[in-house]
């Protein structure tokens, strides 16, 4: 596993998607919250408790929107994590930074016909089914290889 990983959400009515994923755009961790919870806030509880599992973890990229001392503090203290900004400096088109990852994980889940919208009426089910999407993406990529 890589030494990065990037966060960021997908807004699904009434509810924010949160990925970790590492530098291949593989999933990590996924979280879904209310859409009214803070980007900085849900960055924090997604990864929370993952440093024992993920060792190898060294930086965290996120967007703009999950930019906070709070959150920069929390991720060193409790993680030993680095927080590493991406902002976009300009209205045109330009990849900034490593968030395209993200970006291009979430157009890998949303290939998912139930991760399309957000069918589900339970925040775990929503949850569940993207861990079995990521798990069939990385499944996929096993039996190519």
């Amino acid at each position: 596993m890589a030494g990065s990983a990037a966060s960021t959400l997908k807004r699904v009515k009434g509810r924010k998607r949160h990925i970790l994923v590492d530098t291949l755009g593989l999933p990590i961790a996924n979280r879904v919250e209310a859409a009214d919870i803070s980007d900085r806030r849900a960055g924090a509880l997604l990864t929370s408790g993952l440093k024992a599992i993920f060792p190898a973890i060294t930086t965290v990229i996120a967007d703009a929107g999950h930019e906070s001392r709070k959150l920069a503090h929390v991720l060193a203290e409790e993680q030993g994590w680095q927080l590493h900004i991406v902002k976009r400096g300009q209205r045109a088109f330009k990849i900034a930074g490593l968030t395209w990852i993200v970006e291009r994980s979430f157009a890998w889940l949303g290939r998912n016909r139930r991760l399309s919208k957000d069918y589900e009426y339970r925040v775990q089910t929503s949850e569940t089914m993207i861990d079995i999407a990521a798990a069939r993406l990385m499944l996929n990529r096993l039996a190519q290889g």
